[in-house]
């Protein structure tokens, strides 16, 4: 059996494993050490294994995942969440859909000291979801708004897809975290031009709320914005001017938020324990997936199947832009199936080389590319994880009520996915600044 039929064989039978709900970093690494045993030797497959996990949980570089899931963590319990949203609230509740307009500014500033998109659906829906059910928003409207806003928690650095993305492709987490800024943002105003339109065209979804006097929203901004412009200046300002490697600026925001946090009082002891037990299960999952994907991605490699379709890619009578939207369908349909880490370590090793070295396209804005497709999964049914943790948040709203209003919002993101295309300097050009 040739090579490239044995990695096919493998990718047919790692997705098999994931539809009979085998958990992806087991598949993963199960099918790579398997087909790179049998591509080799079994000794060889053991002596691969072991190399590849004991180089994952020992890798300093790698330890900038745990910093900034700590501080994310932080940012949950110690209430920075519900501050934020009042913030939100007072500067622009007034306008039609009120709430769930401010919940998406909540969500984006949120998500610049957080950077999961599920702990950012989490905490701004415990916080929006009670107040736009009291103002009586539409059951559909008020669920996916929060929902679709998690999202914007892995856009707007810092982000834990970006920093694996940059790891997989040794490109620049500072370059990439600078990428995501103005994406992050038109994609907020997306959000929000959705939700005044909708509103607007039926204002039972959701009312406009009072309109806070200017007093009450500068008390706001003294409650909930300063904190995190500080943080995110110290931390994420830092790694641009270049004072920290990303290890370091992550340690920093976490140092950032917990000093805020105590100076504050908003952090008991049975809350600070609570983060330290989240993220270390938080960080062990990603760290045991990104193991698997090191393993899987040998298996691949020595098959040469990536390498191949490279080739074969290149010879396609079709021009880059088409390829490109092949491989952006291909991401979608995916991540309707595979959680959204899962599926960058997955496929990051099989496309980059395709789309920078066949197709010449720039890797940084390719990966602001990728956070974005791979995000839509995370809000689009079978897998959807963000509707799950609002599901969570509101057990009592049936599932097929959020994803009925998570189109609207789906719709969005893709108008932002194609302006992004078009305009690549959008992603592109606070990157070429930095190194300016």
């Amino acid at each position: 059996m040739s090579a490239q039929l044995t990695g096919i064989i493998g990718t047919v039978v790692f997705l098999t494993l994931i539809l009979l709900r085998m958990p992806i970093a087991y598949a993963m690494a199960l099918v790579g050490f398997v087909g790179f045993s049998f591509l080799t030797s079994i000794t060889v497959g053991f002596n691969m294994v072991a190399k590849e996990i004991f180089n994952t949980f020992t890798s300093y570089s790698l330890s900038v995942i745990a910093m900034f899931v700590w501080m994310g963590f932080l940012a949950y319990y110690s209430g920075i969440g519900t501050r934020l949203f009042i913030f939100a609230y007072k500067m622009i509740g007034h306008l039609p859909g009120g709430l769930a307009v401010a919940t998406q500014a909540a969500c984006a500033i949120f998500g610049a000291i957080c950077g999961s998109n599920t702990a950012t659906a989490a905490t701004i829906g415990a916080i929006a979801l009670p107040e736009m059910e009291k103002y009586k928003y539409d059951p559909s409207l008020a669920t996916a708004s929060i929902a679709a806003g998690g999202v914007l928690g892995v856009l707007i650095p810092p982000s834990v897809i970006f920093i694996v993305y940059g790891m997989a492709t040794e490109q620049s987490i500072g370059q990439l975290f600078m990428a995501g800024i103005l994406p992050g943002i038109l994609l907020m105003l997306a959000y929000m031009a959705t939700i005044i339109i909708l509103t607007s065209r039926n204002p039972s979804l959701g009312p406009a709320g009072p309109k806070a006097s200017w007093s009450e929203r500068a008390q706001a901004l003294r409650g909930g914005l300063v904190e995190v412009l500080l943080i995110f200046g110290l931390s994420i300002g830092g790694l641009f001017a270049g004072w920290f490697t990303p290890t370091e600026a992550g340690a920093v925001g976490a140092a950032g938020v917990l000093g805020v946090s105590l100076l504050g009082k908003s952090l008991s002891w049975k809350k600070f324990n609570n983060s330290l037990l989240d993220t270390t299960r938080t960080t062990a999952m990603i760290m045991l997936m990104i193991a698997g994907a090191m393993i899987f991605g040998r298996f691949m490699a020595i098959s040469r199947v990536p390498f191949e379709l490279a080739s074969w890619t290149g010879t396609l009578p079709l021009p880059p832009w088409a390829i490109m939207g092949v491989i952006l369908f291909i991401y979608l349909i995916l991540g309707c199936f595979i959680d959204a880490l899962a599926l960058v370590l997955l496929t990051i090793p099989i496309f980059y080389p395709i789309v920078v070295n066949t197709l010449g396209y720039d890797p940084i804005w390719f990966g602001v590319i990728v956070v974005m497709v791979v995000a839509m999964g995370v809000i689009t049914p079978p897998v959807g994880m963000n509707v799950y943790i609002i599901k969570g948040v509101a057990p009592h709203i049936p599932l097929e009520v959020i994803f009925k209003g998570i189109w609207p919002f789906l719709g969005a993101l893709i108008v932002c996915l194609i302006i992004l295309i078009a305009f690549p300097a959008i992603a592109t050009i606070l990157p070429n600044m930095l190194l300016s």
